[in-house]
């Protein structure tokens, strides 16, 4: 918006605006000031409308009644400032809840990482920057301990700068596919053999 109002050398009618004289002191002005006042009146008008096409149906509601391009332009200073505030409490909530959350007992890789990536993408969407490395660093150090054997292979493997998260992810639903189906072996066996001493 500044760049336009420059180049339509309208930025100081914006940041400086202009007096509005009452009906008495525009009578008393001559001909060459009532000019002055036709053209700063004009030019007020061009900038609100270039403010009003500027911004979304929310925002123009807070610029619509104000009187001058002036005025309009410290209100959306005013909101964007109270915007920008609540984004950065947002955004500290946010990073809060990132580095507290850990896998909970009974919960799987696939529905932490979604839990996890939850956070992450709204971390983004609020303009925050966070590499994978960052992301997969979090998830390896918050996991259950019936994943440490994987963990300590994959730190231990020297490529976690590289190791994406959907490679990650991979690893870790593979590694707990295979604990379960040890897991339901040993059941299995154990009823093979105890219907096995029963029949003895």
């Amino acid at each position: 918006m500044k760049a336009l109002f420059g180049s339509q050398e309208l930025w100081e009618l914006v940041t400086d605006g202009y007096v509005e004289p009452t009906s008495e002191q525009e009578a008393t002005y001559n001909a060459e000031q009532k000019n002055l006042l036709k053209d700063q009146r004009k030019k007020d008008k061009k900038t609100l409308f270039l403010l009003y096409q500027g911004v979304d149906e929310s925002t123009f509601e807070k610029i619509v009644k104000v009187e001058s391009s002036k005025e309009a332009w410290e209100t959306l200073g005013n909101f964007f400032k109270g915007v920008n505030c609540v984004k950065r409490v947002r955004l500290q909530t946010l990073c809060v809840e990132f580095e507290v959350a850990y896998m909970k007992d009974g919960e799987t890789s696939f529905d932490y990482f979604l839990r996890l990536l939850v956070i992450v993408n709204r971390l983004k969407s609020n303009g925050e920057s966070i590499e994978d490395v960052h992301v997969v660093e979090k998830i390896l150090r918050s996991l259950t301990n019936k994943f440490e054997h994987i963990v300590v292979a994959i730190e231990e493997s020297k490529y976690l700068e590289t190791l994406s998260i959907d490679e990650l992810m991979g690893s870790l639903q593979v590694h707990e596919q295979r604990m379960e189906k040890n897991s339901s072996s040993v059941v299995v066996e154990q009823l093979w053999q105890g219907s096995w001493k029963r029949n003895i």
